[in-house]
């Protein structure tokens, strides 16, 4: 299994109101592609971190293999979701893939 990890910093110029609707488009979004991207084991977006958290939101996701996270990053429903709901907002973007 390959594991995947992205925290996101959203842009300073969004009200809280303005974040929480954001965070929950995103993951409303990423959480929708379950069952439409190959090889896609889990996934789950995390947007309430502890005051302790240095991002406002966090992606998890679990692959079958290294090849199923390659095809996932180029799907189109993952680069809707992509262009549409997260980038326009994210000001820093951390990632960490591993195999487990």
């Amino acid at each position: 299994m390959v594991k995947h990890i992205i925290v996101w910093t959203l842009k300073d110029e969004y009200s809280e109101e303005e974040k929480k609707e954001i965070k929950a488009g995103i993951k409303e979004g990423l959480e929708g592609l379950m069952g439409k991207i190959p090889g896609l084991v889990e996934i789950k977006v995390e947007t309430c971190g502890l005051a302790s958290s240095s991002g406002d939101l966090m992606l998890y996701s679990v692959f079958e293999d290294e090849e199923a996270l390659k095809g996932y990053s180029v799907h189109p429903a993952h680069v809707d979701v992509a262009n549409n709901k997260v980038r326009p907002f994210v000001k820093i973007r951390s990632s960490f893939d591993y195999i487990a």
